[in-house]
């Protein structure tokens, strides 16, 4: 293994969202505390988008480690229609349990649910990862879930992240009063060459390097063909370290 070639103690470029190597670059930062802020202002629905493998994903996983114990997290993964309805996922993420056999039942299970949680000064969160695979009915059905929220008092928070074209959907004309319902929106960009040289160096110092393993050459090249794409980065990252390796 070429960890123990370079003398690494973890494997740095890892495909799969890990928080520990979570690299806070300045418009990370920006959407981490855009998702606080939505939490802390009690915001009805926050939007995050960001092209495939810009770190979303790994974004909420950081964003769980720092919510506070006043809320009950519910985490929505399987966005797929063949993954079922949307309130059974609903159910699912909340560990609500329901003997109902129809959508109308489940329905109230979740709102009793919502409302218990609420009389004991609890918020629930509702996170949907990968939202841009919702279907325009769905995400109104998500609307239509926050309509628990009666004036002031807010019983359910939504975050949505996905795909750029998730903002294509919400600004279909059915979705009119889902979008005027988002109070925080946050695009997720990509790493500029200085910070894509930085993250490199930030996940190698984390997996135990104690020296250069990547030229200013290496990481520009890397840059070129990623695009600033963290995803894309540990690809190329992980094949040029084996092929080092060899």
């Amino acid at each position: 293994m070429y960890t123990e070639h370079f003398g690494l103690k973890h494997k740095p470029f890892n495909l799969v969202p890990d928080p520990a190597f979570f690299y806070l670059s300045p418009n990370h930062k920006k959407a981490l505390t855009m998702l606080e802020y939505g939490l802390m202002s009690h915001a009805g629905f926050t939007v995050v988008t960001g092209e495939i493998g810009a770190g979303k994903t790994t974004l909420i996983r950081t964003l769980l480690k720092k919510i506070s114990d006043d809320c009950t997290i519910g985490l929505i993964n399987n966005t797929h229609e063949s993954f079922g309805e949307l309130m059974t996922w609903v159910l699912d993420a909340l560990d609500i349990e329901s003997t109902a056999t129809d959508n109308s039942g489940r329905y109230r299970d979740y709102i009793n649910f919502v409302v218990d949680q609420y009389a004991q000064d609890k918020r629930v969160v509702l996170i949907v990862d990968e939202a841009q695979n919702l279907s325009v009915k769905a995400l109104e059905e998500l609307r239509l879930l926050s309509n628990v929220n009666i004036d002031a008092d807010i019983f359910l928070q939504l975050i949505l992240t996905g795909q750029p074209e998730l903002v294509e959907k919400l600004n279909k004309p059915e979705l009119e009063q889902f979008a005027q319902r988002i109070g925080v929106e946050f695009h997720l960009k990509a790493l500029d060459y200085l910070e894509t040289e930085k993250y490199i160096k930030y996940r190698l110092e984390k997996a135990g390097a104690e020296k250069d393993i990547f030229s200013a050459e290496a990481c520009a090249i890397i840059y070129c063909y990623s695009e600033g794409v963290p995803r894309k980065i540990n690809n190329l990252c992980d094949l040029k370290e084996r092929a080092l390796r060899l």
